[in-house]
């Protein structure tokens, strides 16, 4: 299944990368919002990946497994180059941290959605104050479930190098996350504020 998947993307066949986008897009887009703290710059991100993968198709070998690393490393790169050319990732971090405070505070609705705001605000604030090399580690082995080989061939780095930044990386988040209560180890996937705390553990 893999190999023709990577034959026909090698071939530059569209059904095979239309297939490719199908399996991948989703992680590929939840990667760049990570990493750029941007739904619209995600979107560009997201864009930017397959055309760099459709240009770079003769790099794929036909043996291996999942294409997902090589697209998130692709992804990693493009939002690299979204970051140094628009400064708006922390300035997105600091306006949700914020909040609207033009919401009325009797709308249960409303004080929901801006609670689910802050607590992803919080989140991604944490993760601005990581050195970039080192976020770019912590979002593909912990919200992506890479393995370290993976986001090693993702980042185009050793496997060792993985390991010590994801080291620094949990090391560094214990000093801007408070560690939660031991009842509550288990993170919640879908909550970013969990997820951080856990993998500062």
């Amino acid at each position: 299944m893999e190999s023709s998947l990577r034959a026909g993307v090698r071939a530059g066949d569209p059904g095979a990368f239309a297939e490719l986008f199908d399996q991948h897009a989703r992680s590929v887009y939840n990667h760049a919002f990570r990493l750029t703290a941007d739904w619209a710059t995600a979107e560009d991100v997201m864009a930017a990946t397959y055309l760099q993968a459709w240009r770079s198709r003769d790099r794929v070998t036909e043996d291996g497994g999942s294409l997902r690393p090589w697209l998130l490393g692709i992804a990693t790169n493009e939002a690299r180059n979204h970051i140094r050319s628009n400064r708006r990732y922390r300035r997105v971090a600091a306006a949700l941290l914020a909040g609207d405070r033009t919401q009325p505070d009797h709308a249960d609705e409303v004080a929901g959605r801006l609670d689910d705001t802050r607590r992803i605000a919080a989140a991604i604030e944490a993760l601005t104050r990581l050195r970039r090399p080192e976020r770019e580690v912590l979002t593909l082995c912990l919200w992506e479930g890479l393995d370290y080989e993976a986001a090693a061939q993702a980042l185009g780095v050793p496997v060792g190098t993985v390991r010590s930044r994801l080291s620094r990386a949990r090391a560094r988040l214990r000093t801007l996350v408070d560690a939660p209560p031991r009842a509550s180890r288990q993170p919640v996937l879908d909550d970013p504020v969990s997820l951080v705390r856990e993998v500062s553990q």
